[in-house]
């Protein structure tokens, strides 16, 4: 028997209606744990930022990012 568990949707769920604060919260306790467990949630709230963002937002980021890796 196959289940088929959306993990996004898992996601979004559990932090559907999040405040600011309670957002901050956890993306700074995934990156403080290190766990990799925590890297789908991590994706996830990244997905959301870069549908919501506009372009200049979403250059910010890139940059910084990229800055970030070198």
């Amino acid at each position: 028997m196959t289940t088929n568990f959306n993990l996004r949707g898992a996601i979004l769920q559990n932090v559907s209606g999040s405040s600011q604060q309670d957002v901050e919260a956890t993306i700074v306790d995934a990156i403080q744990s290190g766990e990799e467990k925590m890297l789908p949630g991590l994706g996830v709230l990244m997905e959301v930022f870069w549908k919501e963002a506009n372009e200049e937002e979403k250059q910010s980021m890139t940059e910084r990012i990229s800055k970030g890796l070198q």
